[in-house]
């Protein structure tokens, strides 16, 4: 079974990911992470070095390399990875099971707040032009993240209701 979760950073996907993994005895692979290993560099160095262009036809790759190669895990996607060549179109022919885990702007700048200094996109943007940043994000990504099998409205809910929710949709 191939699970693929979905969403704006700081909207859960790793820790409903490792622990939906955990609960169905599946490997959890966060695609960062996982293309961090393959060419031996954090993603933010290979945005400095190496330039957004290259991460992306990089990501492309791996994602395609861990959806042939494997065939039972939980998918963490990068919040990114949903917009760019085609992934969509590759994830939706290796599996329904994707899943965005929708998070209200305001939910994701408290998140996001907390947990600044961790990520090089919002590392550098004010706090009061953070909710702005991240709706204008949401927008231009929103068109990306629907063409999941099923939303998941996380604002209200703790994370062993979501990991239930997307449970009980499996298919």
């Amino acid at each position: 079974m191939k699970i693929v979760l979905l969403g704006y950073m700081g909207s859960g996907k790793s820790t409903i990911g490792k622990i939906l993994a955990h609960k169905r005895n599946l490997e959890f692979i966060d695609l960062d992470h996982y293309i961090e290993q393959a060419e031996n560099m954090s993603v933010s160095d290979i945005f400095k070095i190496r330039g957004e262009l290259y991460f992306r036809k990089k990501e492309h790759q791996y994602l395609n390399e861990v959806l042939d190669q494997k065939d039972d895990f939980v998918l963490s996607l990068g919040g990114g990875t949903p917009c760019y060549g085609d992934n969509m179109k590759s994830i939706a022919e290796k599996t329904e099971n994707t899943f965005y885990l929708k998070v209200s702007i305001s939910e994701l700048t408290k998140r996001l707040l907390k947990e600044k200094d961790e990520r090089p996109l919002v590392k550098n943007i004010a706090e009061d032009e953070l909710p702005e940043f991240i709706g204008k994000h949401l927008f231009e990504r929103n068109q990306f993240y629907s063409l999941a099998r099923k939303v998941i409205t996380c604002d209200t809910k703790d994370v062993k209701d979501i990991v239930e929710e997307i449970n009980a949709a499996l298919v």
